[in-house]
């Protein structure tokens, strides 16, 4: 079953920063377009980052100016490179296509801002 697999995340200081990295198997990546989405406790997922076939890229406003986001069709593997982290990031960070599939979701990875 197809799934994407996330990593990078870990503590962080304000200020900081971060490269997220998450792969899927299978031609997920060759055929839709694959965004980062972040989950806040209690909340439902929201995508923060996104990125066509054609790198088209679009950014949810409380990120904009300090997130980017990168894919490697050839790899299956997108990026998210993550600058002057906030407490106000802190949160489980995942990768799907948009719109979302129940079935790709993985298990994610966390997040923590914290001095």
């Amino acid at each position: 079953q197809v799934q994407f697999v996330e990593s990078g995340g870990g503590l962080v200081q304000p200020g900081g920063s971060l490269r997220l990295s998450c792969v899927a198997s299978g031609n997920i990546f060759s055929m839709n377009t694959v965004a980062w989405y972040r989950q806040f406790p209690g909340n439902e997922r929201r995508w923060v980052a996104k990125i066509t076939l054609t790198d088209k890229i679009d950014y949810a406003d409380s990120v904009k100016g300090r997130f980017t986001i990168s894919r490697d069709n050839a790899r299956n593997t997108a990026y998210l490179q993550m600058n002057n982290i906030q407490p106000e990031d802190t949160a489980a960070y995942y990768c799907n296509i948009i719109p979302s599939r129940d079935s790709l979701w993985g298990q994610g990875t966390q997040v923590t801002v914290s001095s």
